[in-house]
């Protein structure tokens, strides 16, 4: 604990005084004169609802106790008199502002608040942030609610003096905020991340009574009929079906050591990321990570815009009550994102990192369950949503970039090994529980059956010039994605034979293809990614970088290039290919066109259902130097491309920290060969089926009822 953590709770009472203090009917009279009468009236409706929502807060913190706020978080087993319609209201009272249509009414939602005038752009941002008290309470981190409270109150205070704020001066409140306390923001989302620890989130998934549905509330996220009806349905799956979940994943995550030649030996720790309901197969993974010796760091989504980044959404999460909300805040940064910013959170990274070496040591990598089913979201885009500059744009790229180049050296990629797997959420449809039994069996495929598929594939595509691939029907695909030459074929591979280890489900083969000579048009009618919907997604290479794209989610041209740009290129100007793949898993396909779900299906498992192109790093980003074998002993050279190749001499050039699949469903390609030198050829998909010979037994799956 900091000097300046030392008095939270003392800070804590002197701003829960003042804000009840402000939160008074003749507030409007108290507002600056020089304050137009219109936005006065405005700003006194921002501050009531402001104080009303922090009261509300103060009183659950009062119902709770104080041992909330004890070091090693909330005692949720202390909380068994509250009932289950009580937890039920203290939910809906805390996300009351987001769910069920009321961010459209809410300040937070950047078009309201343009009714404050000049100042709205930071209001909207202030409660936004305001409105992470509610994990914030739960997990016992008092630190970042008093410093939110002190700069709302430090914010709000301007308004009461004899002159009108300038907008300039309540954007450098929030400035300062986010530099100062940049180092203490930084290191407690570090060790949140990396140091295991008995916290409020494993107490609830270790030590609650999970038959008594209450407990899911004591995480303080969002609880929809989401969370609630899948905690329900894991409970009628037998002990056997749980046991048989856990080991999948849990045996693909230790697998990958092997794969990747990682060693395992000295490994202590293992951060788990799940959705809120699967608690009851969770738990079952954590003791089978303890069986080899792994503990689990449970983390949290991050809340504070200093530790976010977009729209991407890691840890133990629940529903969004609102994804608008989430959408519109994904640039708040833009209010303190300078290089004096940066420079403070990059040494904040350092001082954390280098403050936990034996940790990092132990660290085995990140385990991840995701869920799909949600219906499909077109954000709307709106002009009042804080944007980063064009400055801003390329700091941000070199804040990532100099942030995965720090945690590289003290958390190389090549120490640790992964593991990520899908389910279906409730919100899929009435069939949610075929659909969640069919998901496990494709899971649980056979690595023997699709490893000699696979690489009859891979024996055609090796000796290949370039690899074509070509669109049918409305699909405008024509991608020419040229390969190496290999220099000892009987010993090299271009393509990753990949079954199910760490990337659960398998089914597909996968390489970093040659920039030089990559081009074409790469077209898909729809496809989910990275939890947003494209709609008529064209994107236009030439020696393997982006040089054109758009989509058709807006009338409007320009917005659905920004919409690309934000959350496809992730304010790049341009991405490289960094893989092409075929995916083999038929079974999938089949499953998604049965309940008519492709367009819900996460990228995990989309990618395995026809081929796809990955624009960012390469698949071996980070990991170029270590050496990659397939099944058949060939080692895998295609491991990087001529921007990793920087990675020595201008590493800020090598990396760009992202990587987004988009996949081309089968039925949409009409042709993929093998092209060589010779000019002559190999179709190895034609009409959407299988046709390299060896490989038709994959069709099996698309006539099976």
């Amino acid at each position: 604990m900091t000097e300046r953590q030392a008095d939270l709770p003392e800070r804590l009472e002197l701003a829960r005084g003042r804000i009840q203090e402000m939160n008074r009917e003749d507030l409007q009279s108290e507002i600056s004169k020089g304050i137009p009468a219109e936005i006065s009236e405005s700003l006194t409706a921002y501050f009531h609802a402001v104080c009303d929502y922090a009261c509300f807060c103060f009183s659950v913190i009062d119902r709770l106790g104080e041992r909330t706020f004890r070091e090693e978080g909330v005692q949720v087993s202390d909380w068994s008199g509250i009932s289950m319609e009580e937890w039920k209201e203290m939910n809906r009272r805390l996300y009351a502002p987001l769910a069920d249509g009321a961010y459209e009414r809410d300040f937070s939602n950047p078009d309201r608040a343009c009714g404050l005038g000049t100042y709205g752009e930071v209001l909207s941002f202030l409660l936004a942030e305001i409105y992470c008290f509610p994990r914030y309470i739960f997990e016992g981190k008092l630190f970042m609610i008093v410093t939110l409270l002190e700069l709302f109150l430090e914010v709000a205070g301007k308004f009461f003096q004899e002159e009108a704020p300038v907008e300039a001066q309540i954007r450098q409140a929030v400035a300062y905020y986010a530099e100062d306390y940049a180092e203490e923001i930084v290191a407690i989302r570090t060790e949140d991340c990396y140091v295991p620890k008995k916290n409020s989130t494993y107490q609830i998934l270790m030590e609650e009574d999970l038959s008594d549905l209450r407990y899911l509330f004591k995480y303080g996220e969002y609880i929809s009929d989401t969370e609630l009806k899948m905690a329900s349905f894991m409970q009628t799956l037998s002990e056997e079906e749980i046991d048989s979940m856990a080991e999948t994943f849990t045996r693909g995550f230790r697998r990958g050591f092997v794969t990747m030649q990682v060693p395992f030996e000295g490994k202590k720790s293992v951060m788990l990321q799940y959705p809120i309901g699967q608690e009851r197969m969770v738990r079952q993974v954590v003791l089978r990570f303890r069986d080899m010796g792994l503990e689990p760091i449970l983390a949290r989504e991050p809340g504070s815009r200093l530790n976010r980044r977009g729209v991407v959404r890691r840890g133990v999460i629940s529903t969004q009550p609102s994804r608008q909300f989430t959408y519109d805040h994904r640039m708040d940064e833009a209010l303190f994102l300078t290089r004096r910013f940066m420079e403070r959170k990059l040494a904040a990274q350092r001082a954390a990192l280098e403050g936990i070496p034996e940790e990092l040591a132990g660290f085995a990598g990140p385990a991840l369950i995701e869920t799909f089913g949600e219906e499909t979201f077109d954000p709307e885009a709106k002009d009042s949503c804080i944007r980063l500059s064009d400055e801003q744009r390329k700091l941000s790229t070199e804040l990532f970039s100099l942030q995965g180049q720090q945690s590289e050296k003290y958390l190389p990629g090549s120490s640790y090994s992964f593991a990520i797997i899908a389910y279906p959420i409730p919100e899929i449809g009435e069939r949610f529980e075929e659909i969640f039994r069919d998901t496990v069996r494709l899971n649980t495929l056979e690595n023997e059956v699709y490893l000699p598929l696979q690489q009859k594939l891979i024996d055609a595509m090796d000796p290949a010039d370039y690899i074509s691939v070509e669109g049918c029907g409305e699909n405008r695909t024509r991608m020419k994605v040229k390969m190496r030459k290999l220099e000892r074929p009987d010993k090299e591979t271009q393509f990753e034979n990949c079954v199910a280890d760490v990337n659960i489900p398998l089914g597909e083969v996968f390489t970093s293809p040659v920039l030089d000579g990559t081009e074409g048009v790469l077209h898909v009618s729809g496809v989910y990614l990275n939890g947003y919907y494209f709609r008529d997604l064209e994107l236009e290479f030439r020696d393997g970088i982006v040089t054109g794209y758009r989509c058709g989610n807006y009338e409007d041209e320009e917005a659905g290039k920004r919409y690309i740009e934000e959350n496809i290129l992730f304010q790049h100007t341009t991405l490289p290919i960094g893989e092409f793949a075929i995916g083999t898993n038929v079974p999938a396909y089949r499953m998604a066109k049965k309940y008519d779900i492709l367009g819900k299906l996460p990228i995990l498992i989309v990618e395995k259902t026809g081929p796809h192109f990955a624009v960012g790093d390469t698949c071996y980003s980070h990991a170029e130097d270590t050496a990659v074998y397939n099944p058949d002993g060939k080692e895998i050279i295609s491991r990087e491309n001529r921007f990793s190749e920087l990675r020595f001499t201008e590493p800020e050039k090598a990396y760009f920290n992202c990587h987004t699949d988009i996949t081309i469903p089968y039925e949409e390609i009409g042709r993929i060969a093998a092209v060589y030198a010779d000019g002559s050829s190999a179709d190895l998909i034609r009409d959407g089926r299988f046709v390299l010979p060896g490989t038709e037994e994959l069709n099996a799956a698309f006539d099976a009822e």
